[in-house]
């Protein structure tokens, strides 16, 4: 039980080489260490799990590498403060005090505050001067997921390194790495449903990794066992509902919605995900936007095949329906009756787009 380590840490990026979808900061930093061009301070801002902490580790490393003995315990050299739960004066003016002492070994002592935002007005002037003018063995590493809440004083004094959400693929293709280092067999459309839930977060997607291991059968993730414990929409309601939209069949497109209640799943929720399924229809239409959809081969295929009976007509009008709904649902007293007046106006577009163009024909 003790020896079990989780992916997000087990596979933590060690090198630059090795850090997923920030290519354009790794190579600056790389960069910058070969020409020895570092900065006195940097700020690491992007949403949570893109590696801003992992990539800040990685740099203390790579500037002390070749000046400290083989097996060198770094954590003489580097020095984190968590600015979430160490935010007053107090806190940094004990900072101020450990950098006034050189490195014992080593060339650099690296200071990595996480959340920065999270200081307190006043230890953020306390810690300015500090900032500005540190001895030239002083790195400062800030890392920040609210960049909008940093002092226009600090950003000044910082390079500042704007990570991105990290993009499906890149993600997916990391997961199917490790699923192989691991010997788990894992579905693609299950790996693909993982990366999209992760939102851009690397570490988001490790954890729900792990957690779809522990819950599926030993050794297997699969599609179904994702959609089942992640209480995910299978993609195959979506379809069969804009089938039952173009045939007009009401009463079918009712029976789904129920289905669809019955497990479970948030009206808001459907709309916005049937709003998206739409939206991916008409990204779908076009050869060079088809890139956009972020799904799996055999599901992006079905998305190529359904976009041919809908037109940008009935797709932009069935958004719009779609966004008013979404937008009214929390006022709503009836929220079901809401959903499916929604639905029932989709399901008579088409029918009341095929009327208007046989109007205009006729005219």
């Amino acid at each position: 039980m003790g020896s079990y380590i989780v992916s997000a840490r087990k596979y933590r990026p060690e090198s630059f080489e090795t850090v997923v979808g920030q290519k354009h900061i790794t190579e600056t930093l790389v960069n910058e260490i070969t020409n020895d061009r570092l900065a006195q301070a940097f700020l690491f801002c992007g949403p949570r799990g893109v590696g801003k902490t992992t990539c800040a580790r990685i740099l203390a490393k790579e500037i002390n590498k070749n000046t400290v003995p083989e097996g060198y315990d770094f954590s003489y050299n580097i020095f984190e403060l968590d600015a979430a739960s160490h935010n007053s004066v107090d806190d940094i003016r004990s900072l101020t005090e450990q950098v006034r002492i050189p490195p014992q070994t080593g060339d650099y002592k690296v200071y990595i505050i996480d959340e920065v935002h999270m200081l307190s007005q006043q230890a953020f002037n306390a810690f300015l001067k500090t900032l500005e003018e540190p001895p030239k063995y002083a790195i400062f590493i800030l890392a920040t997921t609210e960049k909008h809440k940093i002092l226009p004083t600090i950003l000044s004094r910082c390079q500042v390194f704007n990570f991105d959400r990290i993009q499906v693929p890149q993600i997916m293709s990391h997961l199917q790495q490790i699923a192989q280092e691991e010997n788990i067999s894992a579905e693609e459309s299950a790996l693909h449903l993982i990366a999209q839930k992760a939102d851009g977060a690397m570490r988001d997607a490790l954890s729900i990794f792990d957690q779809m291991v522990s819950f599926g059968e030993e050794g297997k993730v699969t599609y179904q066992a994702v959609l089942n414990n992640l209480n995910i929409l299978d993609y195959d309601y979506y379809f069969r509902i804009i089938d039952s939209f173009l045939e007009g069949d009401i009463s079918g497109v009712l029976v789904l919605y129920d289905e669809i209640q019955r497990n479970g799943f948030d009206g808001q929720l459907f709309l916005n995900g049937l709003a998206n399924h739409l939206r991916d229809l008409l990204v779908a239409q076009n050869a060079s936007s088809q890139q956009l959809i972020e799904k799996s081969q055999d599901i992006a295929d079905k998305y190529l095949t359904q976009s041919k009976s809908v037109t940008p007509s009935f797709v932009v009008n069935a958004i719009n329906i779609l966004g008013e709904a979404d937008m009214n649902y929390k006022s709503s007293h009836n929220q079901r009756l809401h959903v499916e007046l929604c639905l029932i106006k989709l399901a008579s577009l088409q029918h009341a787009i095929d009327v208007t163009k046989k109007k205009s024909l006729n005219a």
